[in-house]
């Protein structure tokens, strides 16, 4: 955490400075935005902007990068600040790119490329950090892992009660049919006594009429 506070400010001086010098002094920045402005201008196929819009242009580049360079060198939501640091660059090693250029204008270009590079890849460095908390692939998978035990305890639940209530079924369908063989045994023994009974009844009744 100490490191953090400390690296932040120290990332973010030279964003600060670079943002100062075009919002205070535009035209040290216009030639090299004039060119970045009018290959927009060709590709987007509108009207050349002139050096005073150019010029507003840079300055207002420059007041956003002070501001986003301030808000990361005092902690205040650094990564958004980081990651707008690094989309403020990105154009600035377009616009600086060397390979269009020839002689010492190239060399210039070339060491200008290579430190907004740099920028932007601590910038962005910068914006995906952390601070230790967990990524949001690793919650995702943290969400999927106790989803699928929920869902596995759920199926086993259920698996066991089917089970349990196919087990009592079973006892239920068990014990009816041995009341039922019981209820047919009585049956049959009540209507064999009644019909020797029926039977005693008869020789009685032959005997008398002898």
């Amino acid at each position: 955490m100490l490191l953090r506070r400390l690296a932040r400010p120290l990332l973010a001086v030279p964003f600060v400075y670079d943002g100062l010098s075009a919002a205070l002094h535009p035209a040290e920045h216009t030639a090299a935005a004039r060119d970045g402005a009018d290959r927009v201008t060709q590709t987007l196929g509108v009207d050349r902007l002139d050096d005073t819009q150019v010029s507003l242009l840079v300055r207002a580049h420059g007041a956003v990068t002070v501001a986003a360079g301030l808000l990361l060198a005092v902690g205040r939501a650094p990564r958004t600040a980081a990651l707008t640091l690094a989309a403020l660059s990105a154009p600035l090693a377009v616009v600086n790119q060397p390979f269009s250029s020839q002689g010492e204008l190239r060399t210039e270009k070339t060491g200008k490329f290579v430190r907004n590079l740099g920028a932007v890849g601590a910038a962005v460095i910068a914006g995906i950090d952390l601070e230790g908390r967990p990524g949001m692939s690793y919650r995702i998978g943290q969400q999927r892992a106790v989803a699928s035990r929920t869902a596995k305890h759920t199926v086993e639940a259920a698996t066991k009660d089917a089970k349990h209530a196919a087990s009592s079924a079973s006892r239920s369908v068990k014990h009816a049919t041995k009341d039922a063989k019981h209820a047919a045994g009585s049956a049959t023994k009540d209507a064999r006594l009644a019909a020797r009974q029926a039977k005693a009844s008869v020789a009685k009744a032959k005997a008398k009429v002898s």
